[in-house]
């Protein structure tokens, strides 16, 4: 097995990109085999471990891996068909997500636009924003307000609404339409009981900041684009819920549409069934995705309010009735129907927003086990904080993370984590033990020890 593997890793190397990565940079790891939370990794040096996926797959397999729910849904549309275009078609997979999406989302988000991604999700949401402003009768707000610190996906109008500076896309900055951006608000924590604890002179500042610059921009501004209350791949940054009320306020006072990226951060992942839900205010625009499938397969919705989907189709702008998107794989039955039978799983009988849900017990579990399971790490010399929400556990470091080091040592004490910027952290599947968050706990801890400095 371990020349297979070591012949694997040679014919990767130089032949396939790996997610913001140089082409030889290739992978240290195959995997062999993945159920539940774990995943069999391989080195090529004859060396098998079984270890925990703290990552989830990027947040996605929240029902763990091999999840035989899932593998029966996707087995049963296969049976049917496993693909046909939505263009004037459509079938009861998606209708049935659709409506499923519809009765769980906050507010009043009654129309769907199925994606192929949390990318080209939020691409679609920019988009139905521009065509709204058009409808309206004011087609110069061409612009949008973003958090600084945000990161919403790797197409163009995604990256042209990431923080500007320390993002990801600085290099494509001449080729994506500049936009405005507030301060990163001011960072939270929610403490095990329940409280948000956050400066309050700090927060006022951040929205006398806002609310200034909104103003003096408001009128090229077509909306207003956040991650609620946790920052993702900007940092992992949590922030208090005061702030997507002043958003709201804001969108509200300049005839503005506030847009929500829960791609990340919804479907229970920080404790509520959507973020936004922390502030009890009501998004009109939002984009899901990730957890959506439960890491099947790449799906994505973007959703919005009557509101905006009745001005759009009333075809008084220039741009007509239609929004202009319209993907290949849109709708994809294979997808919805898993997506279906994720949503079954996450929710069960009853209120999908009751204690009873799920989700909701699962994730519990998981920020008690993750608050218990770090907590060694907080006294360690090279920790500048520990932080907890829902089920994402946060490790930040003085320093900028010593990737394949941490990675590696990580591993050989049974847990796949994949860090960046200055952080350690895990997001893992809703499913997993609670044995299995105090070795991801404990492998964090000495994987951060031993590079780091203990």
């Amino acid at each position: 097995m371990s020349v297979d593997t070591l012949d694997l890793l040679a014919r990767d190397s130089g032949l396939l990109w790996h997610p913001y990565a140089s082409l030889d940079a290739g992978a240290r790891y195959s995997v062999a085999a993945a159920r539940g939370a774990r995943i069999t990794l391989e080195d090529g040096q004859g060396r098998s471990r079984e270890v925990i996926d703290g990552m989830a797959s990027w947040w996605s397999v929240v029902h763990g891996y091999g999840n035989r729910v899932l593998d029966a849904a996707a087995h049963a549309q296969i049976d049917k068909f496993s693909h046909v275009m939505f263009g004037g078609l459509t079938h009861e997979p998606a209708v049935e997500l659709a409506e499923r999406l519809v009765a769980m989302a906050p507010g009043n988000l009654q129309h769907v636009f199925l994606a192929d991604s949390g990318s080209i999700s939020v691409e679609v949401a920019l988009k139905l924003a521009l065509q709204y402003q058009d409808a309206c009768g004011k087609p110069a707000r061409q612009r949008f307000l973003a958090l600084r610190g945000g990161y919403h996906g790797d197409t163009f109008a995604a990256m042209g609404i990431c923080d500007p500076v320390d993002g990801m896309h600085a290099a494509f900055a001449p080729l994506s339409r500049q936009q405005v951006f507030l301060p990163r608000p001011p960072a939270a924590q929610r403490t095990a009981s329940g409280d948000w604890v956050f400066g309050a002179d700090e927060l006022e500042r951040w929205e006398a900041q806002a609310r200034g610059i909104a103003a003096e921009h408001a009128g090229e501004l077509a909306g207003i684009v956040c991650e609620p209350v946790l920052q993702g791949a900007g940092g992992m940054h949590i922030y208090p819920p005061r702030v997507l009320r002043v958003l709201r306020e804001i969108a509200d006072k300049h005839e503005l549409l506030l847009i929500v990226d829960e791609i990340a951060t919804g479907f229970g992942r920080t404790g509520k069934l959507f973020a936004v839900e922390w502030a009890q205010v009501d998004p009109d625009i939002m984009c899901v995705g990730k957890a959506l499938t439960g890491g099947y397969l790449s799906l994505a919705a973007m959703m919005c309010t009557p509101k905006v989907a009745g001005v759009l189709g009333s075809g008084s702008g220039s741009s007509g009735s239609a929004l202009l998107h319209g993907p290949t794989f849109m709708g994809n039955p294979l997808a919805c129907a898993v997506a279906c039978a994720s949503l079954d799983l996450l929710t069960g009988p009853g209120d999908p927003r009751a204690a009873s849900a799920q989700w909701h017990a699962q994730v519990a579990r998981l920020e008690r086990g993750l608050r218990a399971a770090l907590e060694p790490a907080r006294e360690l010399a090279g920790v500048k904080d520990v932080r907890v929400l829902g089920g994402v556990g946060v490790i930040q470091l003085h320093e900028p993370v010593r990737v394949a080091d941490v990675t590696r040592v990580a591993v050989e004490n049974g847990a796949w984590v994949r860090p960046f910027r200055d952080l350690v952290y895990v997001m893992p599947p809703y499913v997993c033990t609670d044995d299995e968050l105090r070795v991801l706990g404990s492998a964090l801890t000495a994987a951060v020890g031993e590079v780091h400095g203990g």
